[in-house]
């Protein structure tokens, strides 16, 4: 894994990416001395070390906004893309240090922040994810089909919910 890290207005960044840079395993940002918060998403897209896509920036100015010092980005797929079609497509979207990134950062996180959407439904990632989860795991709102809502598609005023294993993906 390449670990790629800088320092920019305040801001330290560090990406974890594949040696052939398809995939991205982790994204981390710290500003301040108070705890981090873990999101889970989807898949990575642009946002690397150096610059954020809306989606980070979003996520970045939720967990400002909460009190956090920082924030990490994992996601149940590695592989970089920026339309769902194209993770579809992909041989292996999860990529082969995927699962262990994912379940390091969670077993670490403090809180943990579930956000990957209705797509998570692929290969059944979301709920086998979801299950595993431990700790203060939350989410933004759940779709009708019970996924966990993407964190650009939600409001800054909806405050981040428990969810209860129990409560995840039943049935």
């Amino acid at each position: 894994m390449i670990e790629r890290v800088t320092e920019q207005d305040g801001v330290s960044s560090w990406a974890y990416y594949s040696p052939c840079e398809r995939y991205r395993y982790g994204l981390r940002r710290v500003w301040g001395a108070a705890p981090e918060v873990l999101y889970v998403m989807l898949n990575p897209s642009t946002a690397t070390e150096l610059a954020n896509d809306p989606t980070i920036e979003r996520c970045q100015r939720r967990a400002v906004g909460l009190g956090f010092g920082g924030m990490r980005i994992a996601n149940l797929f590695a592989w970089r893309a920026t339309r769902p079609e194209d993770l579809r497509r992909a041989e292996d979207p999860e990529g082969p240090e995927n699962a262990a990134l994912l379940a390091r950062w969670c077993g670490e996180a403090e809180v943990v922040l579930a956000a990957w959407g209705v797509h998570g439904a692929l290969n059944g990632q979301g709920a086998r994810v979801a299950r595993g989860m431990r700790g203060d795991v939350r989410h933004l709102g759940l779709t009708k089909a019970g996924h966990p809502r993407h964190p650009l598609y939600v409001s800054y005023a909806v405050q981040p919910e428990p969810w209860p294993v129990a409560a995840r993906y039943p049935g």
